[in-house]
């Protein structure tokens, strides 16, 4: 299949969902979020990209919040609309970086093996997007991924590669060790909250 070998290509995703290999998949959203959530944000708007399997979805849905969740594989959006049921028209498939989300801004944006999926040279487009998509004093929340190894997705942040690439978009407000990682990224997360400058 074209493109299975580029991973900012859906093909390469599409792949990996018809076959079952998924290793990024926890089967559930994680404690963090759910810690979060606890807090009182009643209303928010919030936007899940690559949200795969979508249990984020549900769990923000509870909480009270306006969700969109996007993939640009046809295969995942199957997927989340598995996992969603009845919520199943929250998730819809396109481009991170070209849907225009009905023209309107989000008070979150959450991260989740998704910045990890893409190729580093689409990590900078990355960060000026969220900050564009968020309105002033919005939120990047969810877990990174970190590891100095060149290959592959996932690819991981190196130290102090995080902060150069969101400097001047966001103040760091919360940065702790992940507990609830799937087993391909333990050890290796961190869960972040960033707020948006300006």
């Amino acid at each position: 299949m074209a493109n299975e070998s580029d991973s900012s290509r859906p093909e390469f995703w599409e792949v990996r969902f018809l076959e079952g290999r998924t290793p990024w998949d926890a089967g559930g959203a994680p404690k963090e979020l759910d810690t979060y959530l606890a807090q009182p944000r009643r209303g928010s708007r919030v936007l899940i990209p690559g949200c795969g399997s979508a249990y984020e979805a549900v769990a923000f849905h509870k909480a009270g919040y306006e969700v969109i969740a996007i993939d640009f594989s046809a295969a995942a959006v199957a997927a989340a609309r598995r996992t969603l049921g009845p919520l199943r028209e929250i998730v819809r498939l396109g481009d991170f970086f070209l849907c225009d989300f009905d023209q309107q801004r989000f008070d979150a944006i959450y991260e989740r093996a998704f910045l990890c999926s893409l190729p580093r040279r689409l990590w900078a487009r990355y960060a000026a997007r969220v900050s564009e998509l968020l309105r002033p004093d919005g939120v990047l929340i969810g877990l990174f991924y970190f590891d100095a190894k060149e290959e592959g997705p996932p690819f991981g942040l190196r130290p102090g590669e995080i902060q150069d690439l969101f400097r001047a978009y966001f103040a760091v407000e919360v940065d702790e060790p992940a507990r609830s990682s799937a087993p391909i990224f333990a050890g290796k997360e961190r869960w972040q909250q960033r707020r948006r400058l300006g």
